[in-house]
């Protein structure tokens, strides 16, 4: 694919060698058509107008050049990128902390309204080179004097016209006056009303002006699902789909180099002919490997966007996303891949639940429907593996000489007087080689139950329960039911009075354990994480956090609870070694996360004695008096 004035590659473009090496870290290649053409603009400091949608690749366009510019040495805000929702202030704070990877001391801070503003606070404090927020959060810390503009060298406003549609363009243009007067303004817009332009035109100084279309035709006859990743790690959701789908060829894309090898040998593992195909991948090789997917010789390509560029190999029945694209256009190529010379294709999309942005950005450029899917229970991929098993007994049936085997058998029975059909269900374990026919779901038992299409996290993550204890807590959704509340009113029960136990609740002895051994769900797995209620900590922070770096769906993110200087959390088993270091170093509250399994000795804080196990009610802070306190001392 050529972009614009000849660029090929981002090579050609005048950025670092360290932001060339991150951009090689995660796959980068070839720059869109809104990257070649913005970044050698804004590179030179001037204003720039860019129309373009969500998926054309502009995060890049801006992250990339603001970088390049930046001095580290000075921790004042350098960049102030104003989005319209927090969602996107997330993905574009994550972006650019992506760019920066091999930035020492680099720091991205995004800001906004219904997070905690004291963990806000403490990181400006500390020093931030780029600040990603939303209008009104970033006018509460401008006016609180938190938020420092007087050293501000770019200021972008991204999707300008989602910010004027939700009523933000008074506030985006009173942060612009308070803005220095000598810096660079890039404003992106997928389109044009007359209000963007009188803002455009009344800020921006001699701005370069860009437009991107994206132009994309998707034949009718390939089919677009996506499975919105939840609850099942991706691998084992990738291999319930081989399971189940009829393909002949199929191509499965990922983002980088490594990961082809890496996901080729797991499949390679798992019974499938699949191998890798990259850039580093010499020519020859290459040839063979395409010549061998064409002749039936290789099922399955994993591949990285240049490296199945112009590949047109027509048994390609599949393609798989398992990575989502950078932008529109990538994937428009990726699915191009398949449903060619007339026949039908079959295309699935794994996407986080972060990234529905990008996937609505998707439609609207395909003009096309993405419908979801569902992931097939293990009841449905033990039905296709028994079809398999018997496709092959009626092969063999017509097509083997079967007479030295069916003397063998009557031979068999005889001499040991075995039914024959035990003897046929014997020889039909032996021909499986160990392989169960029937899939099993993480509990260990047939799972019979269809995954739950997922919901939007920012609604599941507002469900509390109305439980009032002595911990914050949250409950996991699939048991979240009303309790009746407790009056405050409610004499206390005398002594002598029995009363019913609530289950549900800890015992005193579990609240003052440091890791008390709460009930774990089937298939749930429990962790301890270094931020607590003296940190300011909520629920929702937590669940956030998780869902957004973790790509779990909130609705699988089970049983929370928070004490003083520590929390709890019940996560999907089986959690990745990547994921889960990545988790430790994700900041909630102004504290790293620091998760370890509770049958694991934790890091940090973990090893501390907790004072007095959650936080109690009381006026006293739960501290226990007298007598008490000294059979306390001494239970402990």
């Amino acid at each position: 694919m050529s972009t614009p004035d000849g660029i090929t590659s981002f090579a050609e473009l005048d950025l670092p060698a360290t932001l060339q090496k991150a951009l090689a870290d995660v796959g980068y290649e070839t720059p869109s058509a809104i990257q070649a053409r913005i970044i050698p603009h804004m590179l030179e400091g001037v204003d720039v107008l860019g129309q373009a949608q969500t998926g054309t690749g502009k995060t890049a366009a801006f992250a990339l050049p603001v970088l390049a510019r930046l001095d580290l040495k000075k921790k004042l805000p350098q960049v102030l990128v104003l989005a319209p929702t927090r969602e996107l202030a997330i993905q574009v704070a994550e972006a650019f902390h992506k760019y920066a990877r091999h930035l020492p001391g680099f720091h991205v801070l995004p800001i906004y309204g219904g997070s905690d503003m004291r963990g806000q606070l403490r990181q400006l404090e500390r020093g931030v080179h780029v600040v990603v927020g939303t209008p009104g959060r970033v006018m509460d810390h401008m006016r609180r004097g938190s938020l420092n503009l007087a050293g501000l060298q770019t200021l972008v406003l991204d999707e300008a016209d989602e910010m004027l549609r939700m009523g933000f363009i008074d506030d985006v243009e009173w942060i612009l006056e308070q803005a220095p007067a000598q810096r660079q303004i890039a404003l992106f817009s997928a389109t044009m009303p007359e209000a963007i332009r009188r803002i455009a035109k009344r800020h921006l100084t001699d701005p370069r002006e860009i437009s991107i279309e994206v132009k994309s035709v998707i034949s009718a006859a390939i089919r677009q699902r996506v499975w919105m990743m939840a609850g099942v790690h991706k691998l084992d959701a990738l291999t319930r789909i081989l399971e189940v789908e009829d393909f002949d060829g199929m191509i499965i894309f990922v983002r980088t180099r490594i990961l082809t090898t890496e996901l080729a040998d797991k499949l390679a593992a798992r019974g499938y002919s699949a191998t890798a195909l990259n850039g580093d991948i010499p020519q020859k090789q290459r040839e063979q490997t395409i010549e061998r997917l064409k002749s039936g010789e290789l099922d399955i390509l994993v591949a990285t966007d240049v490296a199945a560029r112009g590949l047109d190999v027509g048994r390609i029945s599949h393609v798989i996303n398992y990575d989502i694209p950078y932008d529109v256009e990538a994937y428009v190529h990726r699915i191009g891949r398949t449903g060619r010379a007339g026949r039908t294709g079959e295309t699935i999309l794994f996407a986080a639940n972060r990234e529905r942005r990008l996937l609505r950005a998707i439609e609207k450029a395909t003009g096309q429907t993405i419908e979801q899917m569902v992931l097939p229970t293990a009841e449905e991929v033990t039905g296709k593996r028994i079809g398999k098993f018997k496709r092959r007994i009626t092969e063999t049936l017509d097509t083997a000489d079967l007479e030295l085997f069916r003397n063998m058998v009557e031979e068999y029975q005889r001499e040991y007087g075995v039914p024959v059909i035990e003897i046929a269900a014997a020889l039909g374990a032996l021909a499986q080689g160990g392989k169960p026919l029937e899939a099993r779901s993480r509990s260990g038992g047939p799972d019979k139950k269809r995954e739950r299409p997922a919901i939007a996290a920012d609604t599941a993550s507002q469900r509390k329960s109305p439980r009032k204890d002595d911990r914050q807590t949250r409950e996991h959704p699939q048991r979240d039911a009303p309790r009746p509340a407790k009056s405050e009113a409610t004499p206390q029960a005398r002594p002598d009075q029995p009363r019913k136990p609530d289950l549900t609740a800890p015992s005193k002895a579990e609240r003052s354990r440091e890791q008390g051994a709460g009930s774990v769900d089937t298939g749930m797995e429990r962790y301890r994480i270094e931020v607590g209620l003296q940190h300011g900590v909520k629920p929702g922070n937590i669940v956030g956090a998780i869902a957004n770096e973790a790509e779990i769906e909130s609705e699988y993110i089970g049983r929370i609870e928070i004490f003083d200087d520590y929390s709890t959390v019940q996560l999907p088993e089986g959690m990745p070694k990547e994921i889960f270091k990545h988790l430790k170093s994700v900041w909630v509250s102004g504290q790293r996360l620091q998760i370890s399994r509770l049958d694991q000795p934790a890091r940090g804080g973990a090893q501390r004695k907790a004072r007095s196990g959650p936080r109690d009610g009381g006026a006293d802070g739960g501290k226990p008096k007298g007598k008490k306190a000294a059979k306390h001392r001494k239970q402990k």
